[in-house]
């Protein structure tokens, strides 16, 4: 168990610039400290930075630059600057969830196995949890069932269990609630939350519908877009207090 004092995400001094036809952008975030256990909004406008400092969290985009990041387990620090890029998968399929806005589960997997992938990765061969935080999200009864017989709906929650079945400490979701309405994404987020807080998992969830966040979450960051020069814009990621 990690400490609540201790930080399970460590970030600082990260800048990432990506550039198309002459054209650049750079993604600054000074500092990112999150405790364990957190339910984090990431918010802001299209292209100011959200999906690749995602990508950058989620150990499949190397920043630029970067003073230090680390993940914390019940070990102690795992400095991510050092390690390479087979070390780095090691520590994606371990410690860290992943919800994508359409779910991205396996079509010709069933329920069961979809959830069972992280578990199975990570060669552990007890996969009870499977049964259980199936229960919990209410999708016990749709296990043996292809993703294609499910709804918008169940197939999110799917990818929910998928992502916390392995108890990781971090879970990155990318508008997890934007293809369903608006009762079943309230839904989605309570459930969210509530495993979330329930297995100390730290969750970073980027959404455009901040009546969704709003009273909802622990913190909220978004970003300072700042147009330096006519081919030069800079997006820098910054804690807010409300919406």
């Amino acid at each position: 168990m990690i400490p609540k004092t201790a930080h399970v995400l460590s970030v600082r001094r990260l800048t990432h610039l990506r550039s198309q036809a002459g054209v650049h952008f750079q993604l600054m975030v000074p500092k990112m400290n999150l405790a364990p256990g957190q339910f984090v909004a990431l918010v802001g406008p299209s292209g100011c930075g959200k999906s690749t400092l995602l990508d950058i969290l989620g150990l499949t985009l190397k920043p630029q630059e970067i003073e230090s990041f680390s993940i914390t387990d019940h070990t102690g620090p795992i400095d991510l600057t050092a390690l390479g890029h087979a070390e780095l998968a090691g520590v994606r399929s371990k410690h860290i969830g992943y919800v994508l806005q359409t779910g991205g589960l396996l079509p010709f997997l069933t329920v069961r196995q979809n959830i069972a992938l992280p578990l199975r990765l990570n060669r552990q061969k007890d996969l009870g949890p499977v049964d259980v935080i199936a229960q919990t999200l209410g999708i016990k009864e749709q296990l043996d069932k292809l993703p294609s017989f499910l709804s918008g709906g169940q197939r999110q929650r799917v990818a929910i269990a998928r992502a916390l079945v392995h108890k990781p400490e971090i879970v990155l979701a990318d508008e997890p609630t934007a293809a369903v309405d608006e009762l079943t994404a309230r839904e989605i987020r309570d459930q969210f939350k509530t495993l979330s807080k329930k297995l100390n998992t730290t969750t970073i969830m980027v959404t455009h519908d901040r009546s969704l966040i709003k009273g909802q979450v622990d913190r909220i960051f978004s970003f300072n877009i700042e147009r330096k020069t006519r081919k030069l814009t800079l997006s820098t990621l910054q804690e807010v207090k409300t919406l």
